[in-house]
């Protein structure tokens, strides 16, 4: 990571990241596809369950970017001591993370849901999609962790295997368990659930077998499962930031599902379709990031300035182009893109200029999204997350219900451009500083 030519190391590094993020997507876009054809009310179930699925994905991604960047830094600085403590004390945290999780499935996921719908029907079926998946989530946590030790090494292809193996897991199990195939009963909505829970915990027993297997230069010991402040402190000022960066989702979804459900009556499920739809633009992008971030952060530990300018700058080249062909394609085949889920002309009718509209907004989202990255890797979790601030939560609801006033649902779409161009020059700002 230090002497390698810039270009190709980015590549190398970003390729196999992006590959097993454009397969995370898949785990919830596939349940949703196979469920649209359930009906529009289990597409609905399913997309109310997203901001609680996305929050257990912020506390994983997070606290694995934090640790990440920090056993990055220490490996530039050749402290071992301190990258072995780092992962040790990992595996105390994402337990703890994995009961909190388990008491918001249990107690947590009906209160919930019912801030946002009052169908009887819709609400059993989300609340036992959502309590599957939440309580049965330390599958997922434990594969990230593990994930992210690999990624802070450099080593990107173990990580997309294990991605890559849940996700076929969980899309040989959908239609299996959602219709009732081979003499298994069909359990719809839950089946999808047990689905994705069992990918994730594939995944994770495979992520075990590795790390025990492969030599990453990371040692886990029982001696050094033990608090450090210094450390967690460390670790957490860049995973609290990036937790809260992915969780933002999850709040905007919540606040404009408000919105929508006075709006239109498919206004719901439709915004919910682009959540999972917008990650295969944004996760090609994001892997791009997980890339770049080790490599800034070994050469900023290792006092290597040019050469983390310069990954900087193939950094945003690259994710110019990820996001340019996102746009590309949102304007070219929305109609298909809306057929994947088996929509009717009702459902087309409000996807198309939602899909036309939010995707105005990728290309100028390049800035946001890598500097946000890079200052993650710098330590500096607080000015990504006043960038992510801006691209998801301060901006988008208060102009989405001015807008909504003149424009309608449009109205609500064309708040994300406009919340991505003051992002871009916000992070700017940030980075000349």
């Amino acid at each position: 990571m230090g002497t390698k030519p810039i270009l190709p190391l980015l590549v190398s590094m970003s390729v196999p990241s992006i590959l097993s993020m454009l397969i995370q997507s898949l785990y919830n876009v596939v349940d949703s596809i196979f469920v649209a054809w359930l009906s529009n009310d289990a597409l609905t179930a399913v997309s109310l369950a997203y901001p609680l699925q996305n929050l257990v994905l912020a506390v994983a991604v997070g606290f694995g970017v934090g640790i990440n960047a920090y056993i990055a830094r220490n490996l530039g600085e050749g402290n071992q001591h301190r990258v072995d403590q780092a992962a040790s004390m990992g595996v105390i945290f994402t337990t703890i993370h994995a009961v909190i999780f388990i008491l918001v499935g249990l107690f947590g996921s009906e209160p919930f849901l019912r801030m946002f719908t009052d169908d009887p029907e819709i609400l059993q079926m989300s609340v036992n999609y959502t309590r599957i998946v939440i309580c049965l989530s330390f599958g997922s946590l434990y594969h990230i962790f593990i994930e992210k030790l690999f990624q802070a090494v450099g080593n990107m292809v173990v990580p997309m295997i294990l991605q890559g193996v849940g996700a076929i897991v969980n899309i040989i199990l959908d239609p299996i368990l959602i219709f009732g195939m081979f003499g298994l009963p069909a359990m719809g909505v839950t089946g999808a659930a047990v689905a994705t829970v069992t990918g994730q915990m594939t995944a994770c027993g495979l992520a075990v077998f590795c790390f025990l297997r492969t030599r990453t230069g990371i040692r886990i010991t029982r001696k050094d499962m033990k608090i450090d402040a210094g450390i967690a402190k460390r670790i957490y000022a860049v995973g609290v930031p990036s937790g809260l960066m992915t969780a933002m989702p999850s709040l905007l979804v919540s606040i404009l599902n408000a919105l929508l459900v006075g709006l239109h009556a498919l206004a719901v499920a439709a915004f919910g379709l682009y959540f999972k739809l917008q990650t295969f633009v944004y996760m090609p992008g994001n892997g791009l990031i997980q890339g770049m971030r080790p490599i800034v952060s070994y050469n900023y530990g290792a006092g290597q300035g040019r050469r983390l300018h310069l990954v900087i700058r193939w950094s945003l080249a690259l994710t110019a182009i990820i996001m340019a062909l996102g746009t590309l394609i949102a304007w070219g085949v929305p109609r298909q893109i809306m057929g994947l889920f088996d929509a009717d002309e009702a459902m087309i009718a409000v996807g198309v200029p939602m899909l036309r509209i939010t995707s105005l907004g990728f290309l100028v989202s390049t800035l946001g999204t890598v500097m946000a990255g890079c200052f993650e890797a710098l330590g500096k979790g607080l000015y990504s997350l006043s960038i992510s601030l801006l691209r998801q939560l301060l901006v988008i609801p208060p102009l989405a219900m001015v807008f909504s006033l003149s424009w309608g649902l449009n109205g609500v779409w064309a708040a994300f451009p406009v919340a991505e161009t003051l992002a871009a020059l916000v992070a700017v700002l940030l980075y000349r500083k």
